[in-house]
């Protein structure tokens, strides 16, 4: 460990440090609008500067490595005038429609405002009116609000290794864009969010449906169906002071019936049926070798239409299988229908998802149209949900615990687990292992798929039979997986995996595009343990145990990968053109 001075107090630090990070050591909080944890520092924004003895000018803490021997001072009268300055002059190019931004309350650059006392504005106002561009159907790009900070585009550039979003043109006129100066809609854009989820400002948002939710509401001729995805309820409580992880399922199913939906099912129900279809597709490719291996995971939307545009030469790899959203939607419209005698053309399905894709998966394709009518009608993200709870004037907190209704709404612990990176990977494995030995695991854990690491490799013996494993989240780790597959295809060597589970979003569902803001991987872990924790608590962990999904299968379905499953419960995918124009 080395020694430096920060206003006049020791501190230690480790090789490779900045003096941001070292400040948090001695609680200085210094700020900033172009760094967050996720995203390497671009010294874009210059709010936070410092001095150190010695030093000609004042240095940049976000990207400045501390020294042995620094003394440095994070604030004084000069220091707090040039910060005051730097946020006038980005005042200066932005709209002032803060009661009308998504962001209001909410927003990084507005909170440093009012931290530094800017009650008015020191400079002339010189806003560029930038067209809006919602052309993607899941997030809108408000340019105009954009401060140029850089993070969306290392969050698009870097982390996912999309390269849908870019800086365009120089200095007072430079802007943000869809790559190339097309629209988002015409990009490769994935509709991940991750943007959105890293804008400290309104200049990336999800779309807002909740209107369309409020309509159908209110609408007598309509039977309205909520479902609520695993991750979202580790995350909600968030949006009400509550601690990231926090487990609040049960009061969001007294939620929805207080907002006046028919019937309250949960995506763990879903997910607990496509382990059955995944798990048999597994055994089908491994066992019996009928199909190509490895199997990929398709629950993500995002990584299903980046894999459309960026690796073609992987679909038959595939799984067939449908979503768990959209598992649980088309049952509702099919079984649960036909199980209480309501017309499905009147049900309207509603999904609550950390997600921005799933928004673009309800229409991705004609499978999402059962019966000639579309299975999930509206998909509003964790963010959407809080703010339809705080219109209803509901006190989320003080809500009683209550039950889904059991038909579509009773899971098991590998349900729950999908929310966080490696949970479907673990609960399939529950599953296969029993479908190949008919017995359960004695430990249904695997710890070597859980974690933040972004990308898990592991094994599993069954039956003295190696199944070889592969996890990746943050589609830039994709890339590492599959071209090991197709080394080994060329080479024709072993398969270096037999089956891969790939999350678009860092570490899973619980970081997903449309999550409460202010992400960090201490939250990922916060809210992935509240998962874990849920299905270590449940009695049931196997997906094949639960009562209500053998049911199913018993008066509805078959059996699995029966003709009826593939129906209902399967899906196609296409190469699609990286760009549109």
């Amino acid at each position: 460990m080395s020694k430096a001075i920060i206003n006049g107090l020791p501190v230690e630090f480790e090789h490779g440090m900045t003096i941001l990070d070292a400040a948090k050591k001695v609680q200085v909080r210094i700020p900033t609008l172009c760094k967050h944890p996720d995203v390497k520092a671009t010294a874009s924004c210059g709010i936070c500067v410092v001095k150190v003895k010695g030093a000609a000018k004042m240095l940049r803490a976000c990207c400045t490595p501390i020294a042995e021997g620094m003394d440095i001072i994070t604030h004084d009268t000069e220091i707090v005038e040039v910060r005051r300055l730097v946020l006038e002059l980005i005042l200066s190019n932005h709209p002032n429609y803060c009661l009308t931004c998504g962001r209001n309350n909410n927003c990084e650059l507005q909170t440093l405002i009012a931290d530094f006392g800017i009650r008015q504005e020191t400079f002339d106002k010189i806003v560029r009116d930038i067209p809006v561009d919602s052309t993607t159907g899941s997030i809108v790009l408000e340019p105009s609000k954009c401060i140029k900070c850089g993070r969306c585009v290392e969050m698009c550039q870097g982390t996912q290794d999309v390269w849908a979003l870019s800086f365009l043109e120089r200095g007072v006129d430079t802007r943000i864009s869809g790559a190339g100066d097309i629209s988002l809609g015409d990009s490769p854009c994935v509709r991940c969010g991750q943007c959105a989820a890293h804008c400290p400002t309104g200049a990336i948002f999800e779309k807002d449906d909740t209107s369309k939710v409020w309509k159908a509401l209110h609408d007598q001729e309509k039977y309205c169906l909520v479902q609520i995805a695993p991750a979202v309820r580790v995350a909600v409580g968030e949006g009400f002071g509550l601690q990231p992880g926090e487990n609040l399922t049960k009061k969001l199913y007294a939620l929805f019936r207080r907002l006046g939906f028919k019937a309250v099912f949960d995506t763990n129900f879903g997910a607990d049926v496509t382990i059955m279809e995944e798990a048999s597709e597994f055994i089908e490719r491994f066992v019996h070798k009928k199909g190509p291996l490895p199997l990929i995971t398709t629950c993500c939307p995002s990584w299903v239409d980046f894999m459309e545009k960026f690796h073609t030469d992987m679909v038959d790899h595939f799984s067939s299988c449908k979503s768990p959203q959209e598992i649980t939607s088309v049952l509702s419209k099919t079984y649960y229908a036909n199980k209480i005698g309501v017309d499905p053309a009147k049900m309207f399905m509603v999904s609550i998802m950390p997600c921005t894709a799933k928004k673009y998966e309800i229409s991705r394709s004609e499978e999402m149209f059962t019966l000639g009518y579309q299975n999930t009608d509206v998909v509003l993200t964790t963010r959407e949900l809080i703010r339809m709870i705080k219109q209803a004037g509901i006190d989320f907190s003080k809500l009683p615990d209550e039950e889904a209704d059991h038909m579509l709404g009773d899971y098991t612990g590998a349900g729950v687990i999908f929310g966080a990176t490696g949970g479907v990977m673990e609960a399939a494995l529950r599953t296969a292992y029993y479908y190949v030995t008919k017995e359960n695991l004695k430990d249904v854990r695997f710890m070597n798929v859980r974690g933040l690491d972004g990308v898990k490799e592991t094994s599993v013996m069954i039956l003295g039979q190696e199944i070889k494993i592969a996890v990746a989240h943050g589609l830039g780790n994709v890339e590492y997986v599959l071209n090991k597959v197709r080394e080994a295809q060329t080479k024709k060597e072993p398969l270096p995996y037999h089956f891969i589970e790939v999350m678009a979003c860092p570490g899973g569902c619980v970081g997903g595009g449309g999550q409460p803001y202010g992400i960090t991987n201490k939250i990922r872990q916060m809210r992935s343990d509240g998962l874990y924790d849920d299905d270590e608590k449940k009695q049931i962990r196997y997906s094949h145990e639960n009562p209500y999904v053998q049911k199913l299968y018993e008066e509805f379905l078959g059996k699995p990968l029966s003709h009826k499953s593939h129906e209902l419960l399967h899906t196609n995918y296409k190469p699609r053109p990286e760009y549109r124009k």
